[in-house]
């Protein structure tokens, strides 16, 4: 996998691919045929035009919102249960319906081992200097505050109770809660704090059990609910969970407000409050209306009209990402059902990514995902996020989908590793541009001046895991390792670890003093579950991770 055999079996492989996509294209028909047999279905009779506003849902719309000016009244009372609060509702919750405490059995080998020390190298220095704070800063010994909601704490809780870390879970859980709290008076992001700490907080408990996580997901769903009080039903991007007053950002990415759903829909399973799920199952129909190039969407959506910008940049890179990721995800959370359009939209953007994006360079055929700038031209530019993609392709595969997925998974995941090894340290740049023509100066893949950083992201990682649980080849193990070695090397500094710039230059590496709070709550968590001997530590059949690899359990509807 780390290298081509011979230049003749990848062009041959290549081939394969452009022929195969007549095989989604024919699954595609397919779905959209079994899709009319349910046109009396109520999620069809729900939508109608995409000229149009869903007329049958308006009401709908309405009772929501009025519910949530209700919530905002008082955010420790339990929607829609004529005045339940969040105490009395835990307090009455049957055995049975707790989630079950999951049992994790601690690093098992070296490379576990490593991993798990690099964790709380990371997690000491933040203990040190950083305590109750977002981010530490390792180079100032200091710390930054983006929400004031000590992000690391709640994004790091799952990472450490799957590595069977107790002493370091229990200060943390001791903090959640006699500190943990939402009085911070700033705009927070939606999207962010949904995806990290709402995320974070639902999949400590469902691996715990432990009930204080769940109330604090309670009373933070209802404080995010406001954001969805917009004519479209399209959210708000910023919200301020003190006073619940919210802001439009002068831009709204698509990726934002399409990836929320797992963890409203979650939340909503486990208290049956219906509110938390309609809201953004609202949000889904809407962006099924809309129109499409070949299931490809823009990156940017406007929360009045919830249509997409004209003429923004299709990509499944920045802005773009997890609204594919969450397609998918969301058919698996939810038993993966037949007459789903979650499914269905996912397969025509796969189809989209063949026909529109999909190009290989001129010398050594590595395969890659460009993007459209204004929705028209291709620009032969591929962000570290969309390294997620593999992954994503191959897990679909394995819940059915077609084998030109795997292929196309197999031959992105290559180059994302060519992204790697190909700089002296052997570290991804933020964002890679490819050669389109024998003639161009630059190698088939190369950087420019401005994306020269590291910022300890998780998406090839993240990829290598679904490989090799899915797989079983420790192929995937050792390219990980080359990785993670890398991250040692030139990452490491006596403070934690940080962002890094200047990747090309061994010598003058620059460290740019911050540590996010992924590396602990996705780059180390897939480390250490890509080196596990156990491929089942996190069984694939029941969970399903959300886009900060929160592990959430799988539903059967």
């Amino acid at each position: 996998m780390a290298e081509k055999s011979t230049q003749k079996s990848l062009t041959f492989r290549w081939h394969r691919i452009i022929t195969i996509v007549r095989d989604i294209a024919t699954l595609v028909t397919a779905f959209l045929l079994l899709m009319d047999r349910y046109n009396n279905s109520e999620i069809h009779s729900a939508l109608i035009d995409d000229d149009n506003n869903l007329v049958t849902r308006a009401r709908t719309l309405q009772d929501d919102q009025d519910e949530i000016e209700l919530v905002k009244g008082n955010v420790h009372v339990l929607p829609g249960s004529n005045g339940l609060t969040i105490e009395e509702f835990l307090q009455s919750m049957d055995i049975t319906n707790i989630s079950p405490k999951q049992h994790f059995h601690g690093a098992r080998n070296k490379r576990q081992l490593a991993v798990v020390n690099a964790f709380k190298h990371a997690w000491n220095n933040y203990r040190e200097y950083a305590w109750g704070h977002d981010n530490l800063m390792p180079i100032s010994e200091t710390f930054s505050d983006w929400y004031g909601l000590g992000l690391t704490i709640v994004d790091a809780l799952d990472t450490m109770y799957i590595m069977g870390l107790k002493d370091e879970f229990a200060e943390a859980r001791q903090w959640i809660s006699e500190s943990f709290n939402f009085t911070t008076d700033r705009h927070v992001n939606l999207f962010e704090v949904t995806i990290r700490v709402l995320g974070g907080l639902l999949s400590t408990y469902h691996l715990s059990g432990d009930k204080i996580f769940l109330e604090k997901s309670i009373e933070l769903s209802n404080r995010l609910l406001p954001s969805f009080l917009t004519l479209s039903g399209i959210p708000y991007t910023d919200i301020n969970l003190a006073d619940l007053t919210t802001k439009q950002a002068p831009e709204c990415p698509t990726s934002e407000v399409t990836s929320l759903q797992m963890e409203f829909r979650d939340i909503s399973r486990i208290t049956n409050v219906s509110l938390y799920e309609s809201v953004i199952e609202r949000v889904n129909e809407k962006v099924h209306t809309q129109k499409k190039i070949n299931g490809l969407v823009p990156i940017l959506i406007d929360v009045d009209t919830g249509k997409f910008k004209k003429l923004a940049t299709i990509s499944l890179g920045a802005r773009g990402d997890s609204y594919y990721e969450y397609l998918l995800k969301q058919w698996i959370q939810t038993g993966q059902k037949e007459n789903d359009f979650l499914l269905t939209d996912y397969i025509k953007s796969i189809d989209g990514v063949f026909s529109k994006l999909l190009r290989a360079t001129p010398r050594n055929n590595h395969i890659y995902i460009g993007q459209l700038i204004l929705g028209l031209h291709f620009e032969p530019k591929m962000d570290h996020f969309t390294c997620f993609l593999p992954g994503t392709l191959l897990l679909g595969h394995h819940f059915g989908l077609p084998d030109s997925h795997m292929l196309l998974a197999e031959e992105l995941l290559d180059t994302c590793y060519q992204i790697y090894i190909q700089q002296p340290t052997k570290l991804a740049p933020e964002t890679t541009y490819f050669a389109e023509n024998e003639n161009d100066d630059m190698n088939d893949i190369y950087v420019k001046p401005e994306d020269n950083h590291n910022l300890l992201r998780p998406e090839f990682v993240e990829s290598l895991y679904y490989f090799y649980v899915l797989t079983g080849n420790r192929t995937y193990q050792d390219m990980g390792w080359t990785i993670f070695q890398a991250f040692e090397t030139y990452a490491k500094v006596t403070h934690g670890y940080t962002s890094i710039a200047n990747l090309k230059c061994i010598s003058e590496i620059i460290p740019l003093d911050f540590m996010e709070t992924f590396w602990l709550s996705e780059t180390l968590k897939y480390f250490y579950l890509l080196f596990s001997d156990d491929r089942k530590e996190i069984d694939l059949e029941k969970w399903v991770f959300n886009t900060e690899a929160h592990p959430l359990p799988i539903k059967k509807n």
